[in-house]
């Protein structure tokens, strides 16, 4: 991934970088790798993530609709 420095402008450049690398979820990804993960560890996590995303899914499918 390249980023390009105009008019010595570091501090821009730098941010630019950080917004690629957070679209490309490179951050998240390496601290995944940080450390260990037990396979139950990431099955549960996992599991909990999609339950949270159903409940979401559900919450926005049931809402009752406005009568104004």
């Amino acid at each position: 991934m390249r980023v390009r420095v105009r008019n010595n402008n570091v501090e821009g450049a730098l941010r630019i970088l950080k917004r690629k690398m957070k679209e490309e979820n490179i951050i998240t990804r390496l601290k995944e790798l940080e450390r260990y993960e037990k396979p139950t560890a990431k099955r549960n996590k996992s599991k909990s993530a999609a339950k949270l995303r159903e409940q979401r899914r559900q919450e926005k499918h049931d809402k009752p609709k406005k009568s104004y």
